[in-house]
């Protein structure tokens, strides 16, 4: 295990596997490879480690996993792909579909037995839609919590959660745990379980300078890393990969810029491209992304994802596949005011489906059920969106629903309101009307709106969108509330709005490969010695969103599977 993070040691220039990026892709690759003996390097661009991943959920969706199986679900066979025809809305001819549920499951048996990663099950958490072979719970893992202590020094090399979406750095996971926040002003038990935690986790910016429990994205990179160190992979951070190298059209290593140092490195076995796809270059994004998704894109995802991989692969002539549903995994983002200008993109995952919670368009309309998938909401938006306008909705709640949800970077009570529209954040008005007119929102519309809602509301029905009925949209609710979980009417002035902007919480369009993960060329060939995995591999689902959990799902388990391929190459 390598005791401390890398200096400015000379850097060895033969390995058997070098991996660009640190994510979840990148760094499950990065163990199973040195678990199998391989020499391994994974060079991160950014100075921290971890991608997207680490401001993720943490949640992976593999069917079959051996959680739910442990837990007495057991699965029709075919139910998976059957609701994955469901989604994608044909028969997928695409390989890599079964690959990805027959190896899935092993990958997380493989994690769970012989790393430091550990998992916790979905097992009530429901796929994303109604439709033939959908399951209520049991295809989704997470990263159980971890104690960033194990990392020793390495823990400063980690990314910290996304500032707006903790407290002072302090993640939060879904589930009892976030419920206890939401609840810590309505029950002893809960205020003492927050108090616990916000105890701990001061004590730990004292002693650490950083919180130490953590959770979803960032437990689970945390054990990764741990994982990585104890089977001695190289991590160097801060580290450009300017270009491929090739011999008889097989990729043999690259040339990087490492500690100011410029290097060619050789990979006996492969390169792995895992540089987090392109959410942040803007070139791409106008070619790829629909003329409705808008020309501003503020999207989740860390700053430094800006398509390196992509440009990498086409250097050598692959062709980027650019023929999916939708390019991106659409996410409603508000912009957060920040020091440097350049704002915090902050992503609506949760509050969007609690009680008292609506969304509608400048004209003061609603356009779709608000606890649907943040993907679907996005699409929906679009869909609403005239030509040349830019995609924006404004998500409303009255006094009651924002002091218990919070709405977007505006926390819940006992957190302060004034900060919030101080920095024009968020808006507040004593009537609807008032509301309408901070933002830019038809108030007649807006209050014919609410009237319609409230009435629904009042019976928990949604006559207009069906909001609650489905599995997903109840589980994103509040439980505690009757009769729908998700609908409650907006009564109690003053009224507050957050805008909804274009984002994503990262990109599908990608690298074509094959079943174990190989790039393939513009004729459809193997390019030997190249993988790519995570965001910039080509989604498997073709643009489609079926479940929470389908980024990091099939990252892990093509991590997994490239891994293992490059060395069995490293025998042959």
């Amino acid at each position: 295990m390598q005791d401390q993070p890398s200096s400015q040691s000379k850097i060895e220039k033969n390995w058997d596997l070098i991996i660009i990026g640190s994510g979840a892709g990148g760094m499950s690759t990065a163990v199973v490879a040195a678990h199998q003996g391989l020499k391994v390097l994974v060079l991160e661009k950014a100075a921290v480690i971890g991608g997207t991943s680490a401001w993720s959920g943490g949640w992976l969706w593999v069917p079959g996993n051996p959680l739910a199986k442990a837990a007495g679900i057991h699965e029709l066979e075919g139910a998976p792909k059957t609701y994955i025809n469901s989604v994608l809305g044909y028969e997928s001819q695409d390989p890599r579909i079964d690959h990805f549920l027959e190896k899935g499951p092993e990958m997380v048996e493989f994690f769970q037995s012989h790393t430091a990663l550990k998992f916790i099950d979905g097992n009530r958490v429901p796929d994303f839609h109604e439709v033939p072979g959908a399951l209520a719970g049991g295809r989704s893992v997470a990263a159980a919590p971890f104690d960033g202590k194990q990392l020793g020094a390495w823990i400063h090399q980690l990314r910290s959660p996304l500032s707006v979406l903790s407290l002072q750095g302090m993640g939060i996971a879904s589930g009892q745990d976030l419920k206890h926040f939401f609840d810590a002003t309505r029950s002893l038990k809960s205020a003492w379980y927050v108090t616990k935690r916000l105890s701990q986790h001061l004590w730990d910016l004292i002693r650490f300078r950083r919180g130490m429990q953590l959770v979803n994205g960032n437990a689970l990179m945390a054990a990764l890393l741990k994982s990585a160190l104890d089977r001695k992979v190289e991590i160097q951070t801060s580290a450009l990969v300017l270009a491929l190298q090739t011999e008889n059209e097989r990729v043999t290593g690259l040339k990087a810029v490492i500690q100011g140092q410029t290097l060619s490195l050789t990979a006996r076995c492969g390169v792995v491209i895992a540089a987090g796809g392109f959410p942040h270059d803007p070139q791409r994004q106008r070619e790829l992304f629909p003329a409705r998704a808008g020309h501003r894109h503020f999207s989740a995802a860390p700053k430094a994802n800006t398509g390196d991989g992509l440009r990498l692969a086409e250097s050598i002539g692959v062709t980027i596949q650019d023929s999916l549903v939708q390019a991106g995994a659409w996410a409603p983002v508000s912009v957060v005011p920040s020091a440097d200008q350049s704002g915090i993109h902050f992503p609506h995952l949760i509050e969007r489906a609690k009680p008292g919670i609506i969304a509608v368009t400048r004209q003061g309309r609603r356009f779709v059920s608000e606890a649907e998938s943040y993907h679907d909401f996005m699409r929906a938006l679009f869909d609403v969106t005239c030509e040349g306008e830019e995609p924006e909705c404004w998500l409303i709640a009255d006094h009651k629903a924002q002091r218990r949800w919070g709405l977007g970077w505006a926390k819940p009570f006992p957190f302060p309101l004034s900060p919030y529209v101080r920095s024009g954040y968020l808006k507040s008005g004593r009537t609807l009307t008032e509301l309408a007119e901070q933002c830019g929102i038809d108030a007649d519309t807006l209050n014919h709106t609410l009237k319609r809602f409230n009435a629904d509301a009042e019976k928990g029905i949604d006559t207009e969108f069906h909001r609650g009925e489905s599995p997903y949209n109840r589980v994103q609710g509040d439980p505690d509330h009757r009769p729908n979980p998700s609908l409650a009417p907006l009564h109690q002035g003053p009224f507050y709005a957050v805008k909804i902007q274009s984002g994503s919480l990262g990109t599908f369009a990608g690298i074509p490969t094959d079943t174990h993960a190989r790039v393939l060329n513009a004729n459809g060939q193997v390019t030997p010695g190249l993988y790519a995995v995570g965001n910039d591999m080509s989604s498997i689902f073709n643009g489609h969103y079926p479940s929470g959990g389908i980024t990091l799902g099939p990252a892990m388990t093509f991590g997994y599977i490239a891994a293992l391929h490059a060395a069995s190459q490293s025998l042959s």
